[in-house]
């Protein structure tokens, strides 16, 4: 019982931040008057029970934030009551729970916190105990709601971000069907000469673009293009550049003019540098740039003329099966205005090749941690059956790489390439 003496507490010296209905179970109706006096006296909503099946009948309706309940109880005593109410609360609330008890042997309090009780009230007991007790329960329940009540924001923020992933998931999958359409075809055949298109992107969608067309009368055009960073605003950059270059419609393609209103020409690749140049660096606010190898190549007599901007220098392999690099690096496309791009000749014969490859070769970080670059390149190449058709050398190239990275780093960045064979 609690003596008169210290039944007097005052409601503000009993935080209720946590703790605001509180259930009381006891057998014994004056010992439930003593408490629910004093509780109530302290702020709590209270409820009376008389036995612990009837204890866990009111949890159901609504659970509450404290138990005080008596260890020995007719029908289902203290312990079995615990258990049932944690069984009851689950994980999506916490109430505290006291048992009130003459027992004072450590089994029987072991036996008390195996069953999830959480402190214990000796009889007979005193208001300024049970109130301190109480005061500790108050603030882990009320620590347990603030986590509750953040859980569920971050719940909510979670399943608000999982809507925009999502959404963002379809975009990048349609964003990937177009940046697929920009490249519809891996070969092409343009009578003395064969085009082979290489591109994987390491993520979803990426910055690398290879490409081909011909206005016909033997000439051929391709080129590879590197644009700087990865993700979306790159792959919208690539399909700039692709729309530029279009290869099925001739009036759209910068590459391409009309003579005499009867058919169409390549430009010089200088020039379309340069227009591709003036283009972007004219867009404010756009900081991304690209790299580009741009050939032109006129079939009837194996003459290539091509540009080098910033792109890995382009390998020309000989149909003996020797290779050199070529090019005079030059500035990447984008990056200032009003720059002249410097051609290189190239004089082709039958079965010679011309290979241009991304960075993502190049600058691929090996098992010794070196970049790949240009020797680790002539290696690669070594590797290869040149005889096969250039889809199978692109690939066997491809295959090659992936079989000499560091497997910690992986594919860190696009890698695309586009060989040309001059079949004469």
């Amino acid at each position: 019982m609690v003596p008169d003496s210290q039944a007097s507490v005052a409601a503000s010296g009993t935080s209720t931040a946590g703790i605001t209905r509180v259930l009381v179970a006891d057998d014994s109706r004056l010992q439930r008057k003593i408490l629910v006096a004093s509780l109530k006296r302290w702020g709590f909503e209270v409820v009376e029970a008389e036995t612990g099946r009837d204890a866990l009948d009111k949890c159901r309706d609504v659970l509450p934030d404290l138990v005080l309940s008596d260890w020995m109880m007719p029908e289902m005593d203290g312990l079995e009551f615990c258990t049932a109410f944690r069984d009851l609360c689950g994980d999506q609330h916490y109430g505290y729970f006291i048992l009130l008890t003459s027992k004072a042997e450590k089994e029987e309090i072991a036996r008390g916190l195996e069953s999830g009780a959480d402190d214990f009230l000796s009889k007979p007991f005193d208001a300024s105990e049970l109130r301190a007790r109480i005061r500790a329960g108050d603030r882990l329940v009320a620590m347990h709601k603030q986590l509750s009540e953040q859980n569920a924001v971050v719940q909510d923020t979670l399943t608000e971000l999982k809507s925009v992933y999502d959404a963002l998931d379809r975009d990048i999958a349609n964003a990937r069907k177009i940046q697929e359409a920009l490249v519809p075809s891996r070969t092409g055949d343009f009578g003395k000469g064969r085009v082979s298109l290489l591109l994987k992107p390491c993520g979803h969608i990426g910055g690398d673009l290879v490409g081909m067309f011909s206005p016909g009368h033997g000439m051929v055009g391709f080129y590879g293009v590197d644009v700087s960073g990865h993700g979306i605003t790159s792959a919208m950059m690539t399909a700039r550049v692709g729309g530029y270059l279009s290869p099925t419609h001739p009036e759209q393609n910068i590459a391409m003019v009309r003579r005499m209103d009867r058919f169409f020409a390549l430009l010089p690749p200088g020039e379309v540098a340069e227009m591709l140049n003036d283009r972007f660096t004219m867009d404010t606010g756009v900081e991304e740039y690209f790299t580009m190898a741009y050939a032109v190549v006129d079939q009837s007599n194996g003459r290539m003329r091509a540009i080098q901007a910033g792109h890995p220098y382009p390998m020309v392999i000989r149909a003996d099966g020797s290779h050199e690099f070529v090019g005079d690096g030059g500035v990447p496309l984008g990056l200032m205005p009003n720059v002249e791009f410097a051609e290189f000749e190239v004089n082709l014969s039958p079965g010679d090749k011309v290979l241009f490859y991304s960075d993502g070769f190049s600058e691929a970080t090996m098992r010794n941690g070196e970049m790949l670059e240009q020797e680790g390149m002539s290696r690669l190449l070594a590797k290869c059956d040149l005889s096969a058709s250039g889809v199978e050398i692109l690939d066997d190239l491809y295959w090659y790489l992936n079989q000499c990275l560091d497997p910690e780093i992986g594919i860190d960045d696009d890698v695309s390439a586009a060989l040309y064979e001059f079949n004469g």
